[in-house]
């Protein structure tokens, strides 16, 4: 590991250690999944051993060869587990210790088993039935199957029924963050959004502390065109009320630079370039900040200056759905704490870092120590 890299995580070590989180407050929403993290198989053994399909590619492979055939293929569960990007965030969030409201499908009018546990450490406010993900995972990347008819009651009717103008004035009156999580699977989310910028944000405290706004759209390409453009447009207008943070993976970035009518300049490797695709993102859209995560790295520009810090990448983890979530939560906690653009980053590889590592959202005392053991290249 090269010194300035130990140097600055024996730094954050130092900022964490003695950071007072007392009163951090965030309100997040409004997606909810019941995930099934699956393995497909490749080869049985016995009744209790088995070989898996270790890539996307051999997964597709296999598909294709079944044309004009049918194919039979066996999927392992390995977990069923709270999913969708709301509640991961949410849960990843209430681990480091911030006291976390969450709205969302979490089950209606009872919560959903997979889900109690994450009542247990947030206050919930559930206004429908999740959807279901069959998360199949692979060591290159994970396909997500989603079931999402119940999302459709995630409106702005049934909001104002179940949770109320008042309500949500105070939620976002007391906290520091708000999370608008999972766009694309929501399909009233951006009448949801023109909801809360017309009923909601004016009625909101004067306050001379500047709060957050953190939106993921999570993988828009199925959305048309059109409606990716008002969202984003919708996004901006959160600037009147919030310093607005922006979080996309590589791929998202990608296609949101198609839709903006942005070059998408290679380098001399002939793969995207990083830095030229965030700043030009940052320019084009002039939020407080944009953040983009490939899987080894991630960068962000905030007030016009670009950064970035390489991740501890492992080519091995336990379980990958979800790591994106664990990373805008170490990155959105840092922000919070007031910490410099390039230690949010690094809090946000090293959440994802434990998180597919460990299979867990990292408590706060268990990120130091996984920071201190990144320090020492122990991970």
């Amino acid at each position: 590991m090269e010194n300035l890299l130990k140097a600055k995580l024996n730094e954050l070590v130092t900022i964490l250690e003695g950071k007072d989180r007392t009163g951090l407050k965030a309100v997040i929403g409004l997606d909810g999944f019941v995930d099934e993290i699956l393995h497909v198989v490749a080869t049985r053994k016995n009744a209790m051993e088995y070989e898996r399909l270790k890539t996307i590619k051999e997964y597709g492979e296999k598909i294709i060869q079944a044309s004009g055939l049918s194919t039979n293929i066996e999927m392992v569960r390995l977990q069923e587990k709270l999913g969708g990007n709301g509640p991961i965030l949410s849960n990843a969030l209430a681990q480091y210790g911030v006291d976390l409201s969450y709205i969302g499908a979490l089950g209606y009018p009872h919560l959903e088993k997979v889900f109690e546990a994450m009542a247990e450490i947030c206050k919930v406010y559930s206004i429908a039935n999740p959807g279901h993900t069959d998360a199949v995972e692979f060591e290159d990347g994970k396909v997500m199957v989603g079931k999402l008819e119940s999302l459709k009651d995630v409106n702005w009717d049934n909001i104002k029924k179940i949770i109320g103008i008042t309500k949500l004035v105070e939620l976002i009156n007391e906290s520091k963050l708000l999370g608008l999580e999972n766009w694309t699977m929501l399909p009233h989310m951006s009448d949801i959004w023109k909801g809360l910028l017309e009923e909601v944000f004016p009625l909101l405290n004067k306050s001379n502390e500047e709060k957050l706004v953190f939106f993921d759209l999570a993988d828009p390409e199925k959305r048309e065109k059109e409606d990716i453009l008002e969202a984003i447009n919708l996004i901006q207008s959160f600037s009147e009320y919030f310093k607005v943070i922006l979080g996309l993976n590589f791929k998202e970035a990608v296609e949101i630079a198609e839709i903006l009518g942005l070059e998408i300049i290679k380098n001399e490797d002939n793969k995207v370039d990083l830095k030229i695709l965030v700043t030009q993102l940052a320019e084009k859209l002039q939020l407080y900040s944009m953040v983009v995560h490939p899987t080894i790295e991630a960068s962000t520009v905030i007030k016009g200056t670009y950064y970035n810090v390489m991740g501890p990448y492992t080519p091995k983890p336990k379980l990958t759905t979800g790591a994106g979530d664990n990373f805008n939560a170490g990155f959105c906690l840092a922000q919070m704490m007031e910490l410099t653009p390039e230690q949010s980053l690094i809090m946000g590889v090293a959440t994802s870092g434990f998180y597919v590592r460990n299979a867990k959202s990292p408590t706060f005392n268990e990120v130091i120590e996984f920071l201190k053991l990144w320090s020492e290249d122990s991970i």
